[in-house]
């Protein structure tokens, strides 16, 4: 896209790489409008959460589980300097594919938080994420809760395909829920992570975190 068709396709109002994102899921959720959560101070008046907004989608695949999709780690705002760039900022944004939770009461408020503590992460450190990168989550994914899931391991969200935005590519990244068995031995093994992601797509194709697994 050249700077004429940039200036003449948007306005300064327009936030051209959400509407990007947009795009994608409203292909993949026609007629659905999602629960969407946003900071209570945005990031850049100083707020501690670096993403601008998460959706969360209700999926009937596989079996009924919450599909949450992030606005922030890649350039959603209108800008000609970030025009026709190799990647969008850090050219991922994050999902996450979440079973519901009896004790959440349908309100999975931690796995909000969960996201924007990744996001800290990534814009404190400068590191970012790439298929099968994988971290501890140094405890329960969810606080003070009985469950194995004490980890994440990053994989291509399955439903989601790499786009190209004007301001460079994005590729959708799932952080998928593991047990602290399984991250050791990926301690242990690092050349098995695609390994493993096979071996719970056998029975689990879209990679749904579980908090009742063991």
């Amino acid at each position: 896209m050249t700077l004429e068709e940039y200036k003449k396709q948007f306005s300064d109002d327009d936030a051209v790489g959400w509407l990007s994102i947009d795009k994608e899921l409203d292909a993949l959720y026609p007629d659905q409008e999602p629960k969407h959560y946003v900071p209570p101070i945005p990031y850049m008046l100083g707020g501690p959460d670096p993403l601008d907004g998460i959706s969360v989608y209700e999926s009937k695949k596989q079996t009924d589980h919450l599909h949450f999709v992030t606005y922030g780690f890649s350039e959603l705002y209108y800008d000609e300097a970030k025009l026709e760039s190799e990647f969008s900022k850090w050219g991922f944004e994050l999902t996450f594919r979440l079973k519901p939770f009896e004790a959440d009461n349908g309100n999975p408020s931690w796995a909000i938080a969960l996201l924007q503590n990744i996001a800290r992460y990534v814009f404190d450190s400068g590191n970012w994420f790439e298929e099968f990168h994988y971290m501890p989550a140094n405890g329960p994914i969810r606080l003070d809760t009985d469950t194995a899931i004490t980890a994440l391991i990053i994989v291509a969200d399955s439903e989601l395909e790499k786009i190209q935005t004007p301001h460079g590519e994005v590729t959708f990244l799932q952080i998928v829920g593991i047990t602290s068995a399984e991250y050791d031995q990926l301690i242990e093994n690092p050349e098995t992570a695609e390994e493993l992601v096979n071996k719970l797509k056998e029975n689990n194709p879209l990679l749904i975190t579980d908090l009742t697994r063991k």
